[in-house]
């Protein structure tokens, strides 16, 4: 999705007066405006409007405000849900704000908070509700970097139950690979007998990633994982509104990429700080 929303669009960098004065909040009516006029130059995206996610102050940009927003936008038919951060001071507003001394830039760091409702015991996949430590991750079993870090997660999380307690969301990249649309049905049908123990094993399943064929990809889990699964069931209307509402939270949480790993509600950038909880040996 990223990779068609650098292709389709053309996010500004400059920072551009607006029509807000020092004393109120900007309006999304406002922001709307802003994008169509500022940031979307592909005439053949349409803007169908701009949700404001979260408004956000932060103690290293005082005076400032963030603008955690979701951009709706159609491009060939397709809509699109295209996360955006955008910092408003007086009247002013920018999408990229760095700290010139630190290096720091707020906008790859400043993310949505993560809702309560986000541990829900249909996501808990692996480890007890009241563990030490609620890890969230957003995964698509056909990702290079997921097939690396994602299994060690859960067998980590199994070993220990009460230190970390995962949440598992599915969020296929279909763009990278078309395949992942029907194993994380598969997959969400797995979690729903009760079969958690297959979810690790989805990333281990030799497959083109291209294949969309729905017999080729569930013969191949059957020859290989020994899991048997009809199309019936991967496409029931409970499994399809399950992935997606997957989607939807990705969307809300400004996730575009996998594995997105957070750690007790803090973004885990090198997607590797569950080392940091097991116990030392």
């Amino acid at each position: 999705m990223r990779k068609l929303l650098v292709t389709v669009l053309l996010t500004m960098t400059a920072m551009v007066t607006i029509a807000c004065s020092a004393k109120e909040s900007v309006d999304e009516k406002t922001i709307l405006k802003f994008v169509k006029n500022q940031v979307v130059k592909n005439k053949d995206v349409k803007v169908l409007g701009v949700t404001v996610v979260e408004r956000k102050s932060v103690k290293e940009l005082p005076g400032w405000e963030v603008l955690l927003v979701t951009m709706q936008l159609e491009y060939n038919n397709q809509k699109i849900d295209a996360p955006e951060t955008f910092f408003v001071r007086d009247n002013v507003i920018t999408p990229v704000l760095v700290d010139l001394k630190t290096g720091v830039n707020y906008r790859d760091d400043i993310k949505p908070t993560i809702p309560k409702e986000v541990y829900n015991q249909n996501h808990l996949l692996v480890g007890n509700a009241n563990a030490k430590h609620k890890i969230v991750v957003f995964s698509d079993p056909l990702c290079p970097y997921c097939q690396e870090i994602v299994p060690e997660l859960l067998n980590a999380a199994k070993a220990n139950p009460d230190v970390m307690a995962v949440y598992y969301y599915h969020l296929p990249l279909k763009q990278i690979h078309p395949a992942s649309a029907v194993l994380t049905r598969i997959m969400e049908v797995a979690q729903k007998q009760g079969k958690n123990d297959l979810i690790a094993k989805m990333y281990t399943l030799q497959i083109d990633p291209n294949d969309t064929n729905e017999t080729n990809l569930l013969g191949a889990v059957k020859n290989q994982l020994g899991f048997n699964v009809t199309p019936a069931q991967i496409n029931s209307s409970e499994i399809l509104d399950t992935l997606n509402k997957d989607e939807q939270m990705a969307s809300r949480l400004m996730v575009t990429g996998t594995p997105t790993i957070y750690i007790d509600g803090k973004l885990d950038k090198l997607r590797e700080g569950f080392r940091d909880l097991l116990p030392k040996k």
